[in-house]
């Protein structure tokens, strides 16, 4: 699978520095029109006392994903040399070693739990959830309760949490204490998935054991490996040994020169390849690698000991080019087609398709021994098909209508395949295309095609929620993007109670073209992983709790070398104007942060100043900050343009129509510079600047918004634009907000000066393909609440 986002908006991460001291150059300032606002200076916002308690509790209990029941105790349980353990079932075996390992204690085992200083593991089946526990620390001794040991493990993890954040360091824990609790818990969704594809990118075994340990931490159960595209086959197949010894190798594509090219331009190291991924072959630099079944099958022991499920996907019958390039007989026509769009699939029509497709398969399902197995089927160019003699003997004889039908057809068979070998099938959504049995089990990922779920699960499919929007991890991260992650319902709107129970859980994708190394696949995880595990365990939410609980869960993740987005700073616009002069003023978003900024148009560096005070801003300046840790790694680059200005003087437009003109382009842009040379395909008027779907037909097109838009008092207006893919906002003939380009949806903002009344309003936005978003917000003079740009406004 890949995207139909040409992902071409990147924000650098880190600097790597190290021990550089730190300099506050604060001399001379005031001549180039910055000064210290010498304000008192003020903390993070303090917690009301309604939330006093809570917030003592989220300190003390620290936990992702939050139990679904915690009662705080009196006191804490210290682990020493004397603590015993205390096992009343022989099946707990791995469990019993995860525990020792965890704290690095002999832990003597017991027939029966002594008066104090005991640690008991105990499985009960009247404990109703799978994976559920009970948990009671008190001063004395630790009582874990579950129904299955994947519940025993559960709560050794929650105990991992609770532990100082030195455990991470693979040290243990052998005097460390933990708070006296109750807890009472057990997971709100059966499938919590986090997904990686390798084949874009490859990442090394090593890698993908630290990977599991993330997984397991937040209790995560299933682990989607994306092993074959058109770009590398990274698992060992026997019977066709070329798939890896070439197909694993190639030389350097598209993508990863825009990876180089974005490293250069950023000096953003983590956008390089990485070099243990490179070797010379047959004189030529080559990329790749792959997993041998034995190295396979012992990540797989290793996911299993900690109840994660690894799900393997070997793409078929779309995004199979490099199995077809080495066996080309895979193809209609022996693959002669070239293919728009999408690679040629292979040819569903060809019995030595299906004899590929099962001999592959059975090595797979003798390397991951669950029921569960991805085939894929998505995003499928079928023009080879139609332009197939052999397919079209098939249509006929199977009595297929088309060609979508024919690729139901090529799922059927497998799925039948599968089944008779004890696995369920899971394919993307578009396996209802064409019709799917009601025993397949669909992956839903297009948000632009939202009835997708809704049908699936009404006619019985189980389903799986990994919508683009917002469970694309790939996709660029902005300041929306953790809570956008944390409010994700899975459950589809327009289900009833009995439908609803169809929807497994959900997952988050990290699709890899652009992301080549683990240092920029954590940055782009984390720490929404974190936000996904808590929907997808607890089910409830609370953004005040989850953010104090994620402060502390960054300090681990710092002992872990987990290399996560820095939290975003907050009170900064891109494009901001001010009659007589703007005061900029940030705090740190995390305690053990400083902020670095510069105004010489370099990226600021832990040398650079300090902002640690207000600044007030009289003249035209551009401001560059971000945020570092102690160790010198840096968060995402803010750039504050500063304009100063004067009132915009509204306009009297007469007009024959209200609302909004809208000029329609049908066809691809990189950006909306290229609207103005294309041909209109369509006009019409509308109220407001919603993207009207029965307008607007084509895959990817253009749209010109124009109008006038009426604010209701004179100030200083701050324009919230959000775009999937690209938008440009222009006031007064004046670019507002530029937030062009192909890229996911992304918020930018900016600021202009207007006199109350009309004043003449132009918004472009192209779609790449594959699903859109636009929305306007803004706020008026003296207010930093974002609200939408409604009709009214617009009339």
């Amino acid at each position: 699978m890949q995207h139909l986002k040409a992902q071409g908006h990147f924000k650098p991460i880190r600097n790597n520095m190290n021990g550089v001291t730190l300099k506050k150059i604060f001399i001379g300032l005031s001549l180039l029109g910055l000064t210290l606002c010498l304000l008192p200076m003020k903390g993070q916002s303090q917690v009301s006392s309604n939330n006093f308690q809570q917030s003592q509790q989220d300190s003390r209990y620290p936990l992702i994903p939050y139990p679904q029941s915690l009662t705080p105790g009196n006191g804490r349980f210290t682990f020493n040399k004397a603590t015993v353990l205390s096992v009343q079932s022989k099946e707990l075996r791995t469990e019993i070693q995860d525990l020792k390992d965890l704290i690095k204690l002999p832990l003597k085992e017991v027939a029966s739990a002594p008066i104090s200083n005991f640690i008991s593991l105990e499985l009960d089946a009247h404990l109703n959830h799978p994976e559920g526990y009970k948990l009671q620390i008190t001063s004395s001794y630790i009582k874990i309760t579950a129904n299955d040991k994947a519940g025993i493990f559960r709560a050794i993890e929650t105990i991992r949490q609770l532990l100082p954040v030195s455990i991470e360091d693979g040290h243990g824990a052998p005097s460390a204490s933990v708070p006296a609790v109750d807890i009472l818990d057990y997971p709100a969704y059966a499938y919590r998935g986090m997904h990686l594809d390798v084949a874009r990118h490859f990442f090394s075994m090593d890698y993908l054991y630290k990977f599991i340990d993330r997984l397991a931490l937040y209790k995560f159960n299933k682990f989607h490996l994306h092993l074959t595209d058109d770009e590398g086959w990274r698992i060992e197949i026997k019977k066709y040994p070329k798939l890896t010894s070439e197909g694993a190798w190639r030389t350097l594509d598209a993508h990863d020169s825009a990876c180089i090219k974005r490293a250069q331009q950023t000096g953003d190291p983590d956008m390089y390849l990485d070099s243990s991924h490179l070797k010379m072959i047959n004189g030529k630099m080559m990329y790749g690698g792959f997993y041998t079944q034995k190295e396979m099958k012992a990540l797989v022991a290793y996911a299993a000991a900690r109840h994660i499920d690894i799900i393997p996907e070997i793409d078929m019958p779309g995004h199979s080019r490099t199995a077809i390039s080495l066996y080309p007989f895979l193809a209609c026509s022996a693959g002669h087609e070239t293919g728009e769009g999408f690679s040629v699939p292979m040819c569903p029509c060809n019995e030595a398709t299906y004899t590929f497709a099962e001999n592959v398969y059975k090595e797979i399902f003798d390397i991951f021994p669950y029921e569960y197995v991805h085939l894929g089927a998505d995003e499928v160019n079928k023009e080879s098909w139609k332009n197939s003699a052999e397919c079209a003997v098939t249509l006929k004889k199977e009595d297929l209508k088309n060609v979508n039908e024919l690729q139901s057809y090529f799922v059927r068979r497998m799925e039948k395949f599968f089944n008779q070998h004890g696995k369920k099938l899971i394919g993307w959504d578009e396996i209802l295309e064409g019709g799917v049995t009601s025993t397949a089990n669909v992956m839903y990922w297009r948000s632009w095609v939202p009835e997708a779920p809704i049908i699936a699960a009404r006619q019985g499919n189980k389903v799986i929620m990994t919508p683009g929007n917002p469970l694309y991890f790939d996709a660029i991260p902005d300041k929306n993007s953790l809570m956008n992650v944390y409010h994700f319902n899975p459950i589809p709107k327009d289900l009833n109670q009995q439908q609803a129970a169809n929807i497994m859980g959900a997952q988050a994708n990290s699709w890899t073209e652009y992301i080549p190394t683990t240092n920029r696949l954590e940055y782009q995880e984390y720490p929404r992983m974190l936000a996904l595990a808590e929907v997808l365990w607890t089910a409830k939410t609370n953004d005040s709790s989850f953010m104090r609980r994620l402060n502390q869960q960054f300090t681990r993740m710092d002992k872990m070398n987990i290399h996560y987005r820095l939290p975003d700073i907050q009170g900064t616009l891109q494009n901001n104007a001010f009659l007589d002069s703007a005061v900029l003023k940030v705090y740190p978003p995390k305690e053990d942060l400083t902020i670095h900024y510069t105004i010489n148009g370099n990226n600021p560096t832990i040398e650079d100043p300090v902002l640690n005070q207000p600044l007030i801003i009289k003249t035209d300046k551009t401001i560059r900050l971000a945020a570092f840790t102690p160790s010198g790694n840096r968060g995402d680059i803010y750039t504050c343009h500063y304009t100063k200005t004067s009132l915009r003087k509204a306009v009297m437009v007469k007009r024959n129509y209200t609302g909004m003109q809208v000029q329609y382009f049908a066809g691809s842009f990189k950006t909306v510079k290229d609207l103005s040379k294309a041909a209109i395909t369509g006009t019409w008027n509308q109220p407001d600047i919603s993207v009207d779907a029965k307008q607007a037909t084509a895959g990817a097109f253009g749209l010109k918004y124009n109008g006038v838009i009426t604010v209701p008092e004179s100030g200083i207006y701050t324009f919230y634009l959000t775009a999937d893919d690209g938008a440009v906002l222009n006031i007064d003939h004046q670019i507002v907000v530029d937030n062009d380009g192909l890229h996911s949806a992304i918020e930018k903002n900016g600021q202009i000066a207007l006199e109350k009344g009309q004043h003449f309003f132009n918004l472009d936005f192209i779609e790449g393909g594959g699903g859109y978003k636009l929305q306007l917000e803004y706020s008026g003079p003296g207010s930093h609440t974002a609200q939408p740009v409604t009709a009214e406004m617009l009339k």
